[in-house]
């Protein structure tokens, strides 16, 4: 006799890794001997700090909430929809579980025996990439144990975030720094803080090495006294050197360095000490050759000299961020990393703008992004949105203070666009004239869209009061919060008016419930998920925090959970807002790396039934917190 639940149950698992690895009958055995679970709202599957069960779990309908308790109170860590799995601890170290799993909905979860699916580990090689990878992710990435609310280290392991090609060639730097034989210690040391590198290689007349210098020979040899600054660099040098050929792979280059336990390895033209040197490899270039390491990344950034290889690294931050999706990193903790790299980029750009400008700025200024930068919410690469502001001057010094701010940053958008940004269609870019002004007149023009509201105004203020400061004088960027506060503070008004531009997004659903697509243009036909979907909820966290004046605070995430710990009355709506946000800005950057655009527009054609259930679930948010403003605002009388 047929077993139709294990039949359905076996339907439905191999939609999703690492179920999709296994034969049919393998699949169908293992779903035969599959628990259906029914949990209700807020019941438990498990507890943090109580031993691993000897089942592990998937959703099948409904959201499972994983959260971390710190200092008694929980904090949702990460959502679990349909497909996604969780409990895992008990495949790979089978102690107390870290955290607490507790259904946001009603829900419908398969309990999988370990026992059953434990042998596929190890001979299925997917099964046991997929993972390794899955528990390698979310072991690095929960609350800390000391910091409410803040994450562990943002580094991925690189052997786990991505697979070693033993045979691609690594690159080297072709332009080593070199001493001869007869330099003295103190000038080899000049030498190296002059070229910003932590090593010089001795070669003799002919250019072979002869030995090495390090930052950390110079300090434990010069430093400690046990030879003078003036001695000849010979007395302190590593020799000989291990030498390599060009042609290195990444695995070699591996081995090598770990094998001698050193940090530096010679290129020479024939790979013998005996031959020309070419180049030099370090250990820093090996991990830049992973190219999915964050922090690694974000030291590189701070050494380039050259725009294009600025763009090579934004290339390798797409390729990490999709890792990360596919490792299934909490949102919150994708957008901090992707953040934080984007951020070094800006402010590496600004400043080789400025050592291209003939002079020093002549006055304290900031360069902010503004939109989703400066909300740290911009994953996929889209146009530019900055600004610069200046400090104030003298009226007979302004043009010419405005001229040099406006070259500058004519540089920097011109420099962002080389690397991937594209240049704003509506130029709100720090290289319009109308962007880059003094702080007296930024702080003229937000009073201005507060006190006489326009509907260009009610449309710039959205954008620009989402700004975040990346370079430069931190005080200006304070005075310019303030003056936003103390506007809202003096009248709700102006509050009403943004919420009724939030009640005045196109709907996502028509009311039979399908999804409203454009009806003309170039997009025709597409659903626009940042208008229809994530603007409201983008738009409703900012209303909110001016509401309560939370300075600082400006990711959407961020201030759903304030807002949730300032109105327990409304947290579930703030929940669930910032649940369906989660949702969303994974959804559309998958979308946009799969068709290589910014994930906008998405032709429902390409959806299956599980994505369009997943997006329509994120609708009722919209609707619910639509509700909350126009209530609170009195938003009828304003439409």
């Amino acid at each position: 006799m047929k077993n139709t639940i294990a039949e359905r149950i076996q339907d439905f698992l191999k939609q999703f890794p690492p179920f999709d690895s296994l034969k049919k009958e393998e699949l169908l055995s293992v779903s035969g001997q599959i628990r259906v679970l029914y949990v209700e709202k807020d019941n438990y599957i498990f507890k943090q700090d109580t031993p691993c069960h000897d089942e592990f779990y998937i959703v099948r309908e409904g959201a499972i909430g994983l959260y971390r308790g710190i200092d008694n109170e929980e904090n949702l860590v990460d959502v679990c929809d349909a497909g996604d799995l969780f409990g895992l601890r008990i495949i790979i170290i089978k102690k107390n579980y870290r955290m607490s799993a507790k259904a946001d909905e009603e829900s419908i979860v398969y309990a999988i025996p370990a026992k059953v699916f434990e042998p596929f580990i190890e001979e299925n090689k997917e099964v046991n990439r997929f993972v390794l990878g899955t528990f390698a992710a979310h072991a690095r990435n929960y609350y800390t144990e000391t910091e409410k609310g803040n994450r562990i280290d943002n580094t991925i392991s690189i052997e786990l975030a991505q697979d070693l090609s033993e045979l691609r060639s690594i690159s080297y730097r072709k332009k080593p720094v070199t001493c001869s034989l007869e330099d003295s210690v103190k000038d080899v040391a000049k030498k190296i803080t002059r070229k910003k590198v932590d090593y010089a290689v001795i070669v003799d007349q002919n250019k072979h090495p002869m030995g090495i210098v390090t930052d950390t020979d110079i300090r434990a040899k010069i430093a400690t006294g046990l030879f003078s600054s003036e001695a000849v660099v010979t007395k302190i040098m590593v020799s000989p050197v291990f030498t390599y050929a060009k042609k290195l792979t990444i695995a070699q280059a591996q081995i090598a360095l770990i094998k001698h336990g050193i940090s530096h390895l010679c290129i020479t033209k024939d790979g013998t000490r005996s031959s020309k040197l070419i180049g030099i490899l370090s250990e820093h270039d090996l991990l830049v050759s992973f190219g999915k390491n964050p922090s690694v990344l974000i030291k590189e950034i701070k050494r380039v000299k050259k725009v294009q290889r600025l763009r090579y690294i934004r290339k390798q931050v797409e390729k990490l961020l999709k890792s990360y999706l596919e490792q299934d990193i909490p949102t919150a903790h994708l957008l901090h990393m992707i953040s934080e790299i984007n951020e070094a980029l800006v402010v590496r750009i600004v400043e080789l703008s400025l050592k291209e400008m003939v002079s020093q700025p002549p006055v304290k200024f900031s360069f902010l992004v503004l939109g989703s930068q400066g909300r740290r919410e911009q994953l996929l690469l889209t146009d530019q949105d900055n600004a610069i502001v200046f400090e104030d001057v003298a009226q007979e010094d302004y043009d010419e203070t405005k001229s040099y701010f406006l070259e500058l940053a004519s540089k920097i958008t011109k420099r962002l666009h080389t690397i991937g940004y594209a240049y704003c269609p509506a130029e709100m870019m720090a290289s319009n004239a109308r962007w880059c002004i003094s702080l007296s007149q930024w702080e003229a023009q937000f009073k201005s869209w507060m006190t006489t509201p326009t509907e260009e105004g009610t449309l710039l203020s959205s954008i620009f009061f989402d700004f975040q400061h990346v370079y430069g004088d931190l005080t200006l960027i304070d005075r310019l919060s303030d003056v936003v506060f103390e506007g809202v503070n003096k009248s709700n008004r102006f509050l009403g008016l943004l919420g009724v531009s939030a009640m005045q997004k196109p709907s996502p659903l028509g009311f039979f419930k399908q999804f409203l697509v454009e009806q003309n243009g170039e997009h025709k036909d597409t659903f626009d998920i940042k208008t229809r979907a994530m603007m409201v909820l983008i738009d409703a966290a900012r209303i909110l925090t001016l509401y309560h004046n939370l300075k600082g605070v400006n990711n959407t995430l961020s201030r759903y959970e304030k807002l949730a710990e300032l109105e327990p009355k409304n947290k579930e709506v703030f929940d669930s807002c910032a649940k369906a946000f989660r949702v969303l800005i994974k959804f559309r950057t998958r979308q946009g790396l799969l068709h290589k655009d910014s994930g906008r527009f998405i032709k429902l054609t390409t959806l299956s039934k599980k994505d369009k259930l997943r997006l329509k679930r994120c609708f009722r948010p919209i609707r619910d917190i639509q509700e909350l403003l126009r209530v609170r605002f009195q938003l009828k009388s304003l439409m």
